[in-house]
């Protein structure tokens, strides 16, 4: 066995660098899915033993060198993927408020994004929190309507406003704010409950944030509706101007990623600037013969990548698309293959070491998942010999060169549909036909006619451009909505288990990254993981970590049933797909095996050839000891908001206030009898905040850093 590996690793060649991108990812992915410091150590230990045992074996007798060094490489690769990340959670990491409060907050506005599609504005604060003064950044929401002249980078504001700590998933599989504030930086988010008061305007001198304002409100105001909040995206990255329900329709029909400034957008902007360079500079012989070509084309290309990087607000995807683009123009500068495996993990391991966190996140794993199944795509031999260069009629190139583009969007759907049910828990099947007319458009029409619109307006004449700038993202929504709209055109499904995607993730890497027919053993993995998928079914009963609600899923599962209708958008919109997006929502009182008065809610469930019953009590009025004990002995499952102090004893559970305030919401399988729940995947890591730790470990009268805080106010 030794033998046999060592000698596919020495066929292997270079195509073994790549992987020292996954071991780094996955002590990355590792330290998240480990439950405490413990188990951290213990992983470090373990990956710097295995290093040095087998540096030590080959040194020792010589055999097997590159069996050994993989090993080692690998086993380091991992462990420094775990200190990344963990280094950059002690070190950045940000504890967040205590508990919920209102106040009156003296501000400094560090950002502003406008939401005109949802007649919001969002803003991030640097304040104080009211009593402690524990300097903290928040995000806050304010209507429209409160709007005020001078509301904007560098202001100084004065506002009541309600805190909340961000919050961790309201139910198993659900997205974790929580932790994405930890890692981002903000202590809390909330909303005003009144107009601000603009203290000290914003000042002149934040012109690269101004000039993205005002770009982006000169878009807007040339084309009204989600036409110009897309197109406003596109110069400034605000994306706040797009209908909800456009914006939804794009991301069930696979255009997302049109949504974000990515590798899209901003490789467009980059090559067409290296290919105006190449073009033109040849025209002025006395340059074209004392500089290299290449390496002015790209050196531009650089200035303009980072450029709109910088004007479009510097997001993540934008950073993360910048460094790709950088990478290949400097491949190019010097000659070398600028797409591949390797340039693929040299860009990916430049990710990780800047934001760790990014790798349990969508985006990461998306955009390089889609970038891998490209390079794997067009590596493959049959491919290869398709694409050869032959004699043949331009009729004929063009007919391959649309239907690989059929093929790559075909290809980075079937890849990335997985992804996004683990993580959506919702997919478009149409994406491959969305994006074969969506991107063309893009690339060759919208952001063009777009950039010709914006440089006409300078002379006055930009309005016919604009006109038909505006068609073009009107087909763009017009093509998301169709697309929508045909039969099964987006499939929802339950998060499958976290065992099933990683061996999804596992097979498609080993897919992606070897060549040869070696690289097929990835595929039984990966299509088993795909096929659970979609015949993943959903919970029976689901509960929010409140306990206030409960949630029971129809025997077709096309109908969700609750105790009451959730108070918000958001939480209708977690029940919803926790339960594999059934087609409605009705109360329990409509279902056949519900009985209810002031103090109680009986419901009767048949799953898995017996009847279960449910207990769920409403808190008031106070029920005696004796009646709660008989109650409690004729159910199975117990829900209460508050903490039961009586005799009370389920056959399977008791999910009152001191249960849930540990494990967060809770899913419950009756057939398999299987609870999940939210502290199943939280562990000890920081950001977890089960309410019994709120006030021990994220105490608001620690002292902190006043750098970049507000002055205090003095009522505070």
């Amino acid at each position: 066995m030794p033998g046999a590996a060592e000698k596919f690793l020495e066929k292997a060649g270079l195509a073994r660098a790549p992987w020292l991108a996954v071991g780094f990812a996955t002590g990355i992915a590792a330290w998240f899915g480990l439950a405490n410091r413990w188990q951290w150590l213990a992983l470090l230990a373990l990956a710097v033993g295995s290093a040095g045992a087998a540096l030590a074996l080959m040194a020792r007798d010589g055999r097997y060198p590159l069996l050994r060094i993989a090993i080692a490489a690998m086993a380091l690769a991992v462990a420094a993927g775990c200190a990344t990340v963990w280094g950059k959670s002690a070190l950045t990491g940000t504890p967040p408020i205590a508990q919920a409060t209102a106040g009156d907050l003296l501000a400094r506005v560090l950002a502003r994004e406008d939401e005109p599609g949802q007649g919001r504005i969002g803003l991030l604060l640097a304040t104080r929190v009211p009593r402690s003064g524990r300097p903290i950044r928040l995000r806050l929401w304010l209507p429209v309507a409160f709007d005020r002249p001078g509301l904007a980078e560098g202001a100084v504001i004065r506002v009541r406003a309600r805190m909340m700590p961000p919050s961790p998933p309201l139910l198993p599989g659900g997205h974790d704010f929580a932790r994405a504030a930890w890692f981002s930086g903000l202590a809390a988010t909330g909303s005003a409950l009144a107009a601000p008061t603009v203290i000290t305007p914003a000042p002149q001198g934040s012109w690269l944030a101004r000039a993205r304002h005002a770009m982006a409100a000169r878009v807007r105001a040339r084309l009204p509706g989600s036409a110009g909040g897309i197109a406003a995206l596109f110069v400034s990255g605000e994306r706040g101007g797009i209908a909800p329900a456009d914006a939804q329709a794009m991301r069930d029909a696979g255009l997302a990623h049109l949504l974000v400034i990515g590798g899209l957008h901003l490789g467009a902007v980059v090559a067409l600037a290296y290919m105006l360079v190449i073009r033109l500079l040849p025209l002025v012989p006395a340059l074209a013969l004392r500089v290299r070509l290449p390496l002015v084309a790209a050196s531009l290309g650089a200035l303009v990548g980072i450029g709109y990087m910088l004007l479009t607000g510097g997001e993540l995807s934008t950073v993360r698309a910048c460094i790709g683009a950088l990478l290949v123009l400097a491949a190019l500068a010097l000659g070398r293959q600028p797409f591949g495996p390797r340039m693929l993990g040299v860009a990916a391991i430049g990710v990780m070491l800047a934001w760790p966190e990014a790798v349990v996140g969508p985006s990461f794993q998306m955009s390089f998942g889609s970038v891998l199944a490209i390079v794997a795509l067009h590596e493959a031999r049959p491919v290869r010999d398709f694409l050869a260069w032959r004699e043949e009629s331009w009729l004929r190139r063009i007919g391959r060169k649309l239907v690989m583009l059929v093929l790559v969007g075909l290809v980075i759907d079937l890849a990335l549909l997985p992804v996004a049910l683990f993580h959506f828990h919702r997919a478009g099947l149409y994406g491959a036909l969305a994006n074969l007319l969506a991107i063309p458009l893009t690339a060759f029409f919208a952001i063009p006619l777009e950039a010709a619109a914006l440089l006409f307006d300078g002379i006055g004449c930009g309005a016919p451009v604009w006109w038909l700038a505006g068609k073009a993202f009107a087909a763009l929504i017009a093509i998301a909505h169709m697309t929508v709209d045909l039969p099964g055109a987006v499939a929802i499904r339950p998060a499958p288990a976290p065992g099933l995607y990683l061996a999804y993730v596992a097979g498609m890497l080993w897919l992606g990254l070897w060549r040869g027919s070696i690289r097929l053993l990835g595929l039984p993995p990966a299509v088993l993981a795909t096929l659970s998928f979609a015949t993943a079914r959903p919970p029976d009963l689901l509960i929010p970590g409140d306990g206030r609600n409960l949630a029971l899923v129809a025997d077709d599962a096309r109908r969700l049933l609750v105790l009451h209708e959730p108070k918000s958008a958001f939480a209708r919109a977690a029940l919803l797909d926790a339960a594999g997006g059934p087609e409605r929502l009705d109360l329990l009182e409509s279902w056949p095996g519900t009985s209810c008065n002031r103090a109680a809610c009986v419901v009767e469930v048949s799953r898995g050839g017996r009847l279960w019953r449910v207990l769920v009590l409403r808190g008031t009025p106070h029920i005696a000891d004796a009646q709660l004990a008989r109650a409690c002995a004729g159910a199975d499952i117990v829900i209460a908001s508050d903490k039961l102090f009586g005799p009370c004893q389920p056959a399977l559970i008791r999910a009152d206030r001191s249960l849930l305030m540990r494990s967060g919401g809770l899913a419950l399988d009756l057939v398999d009898r299987r609870v999940s729940a939210v502290v199943d995947s939280e562990g000890d890591h920081p950001w977890w905040r089960a309410p019994h730790r709120a006030q021990t470990e994220y105490a608001d009268d620690a002292p902190g850093d006043d750098s970049d805080a507000a002055p205090r106010a003095g009522a505070q």
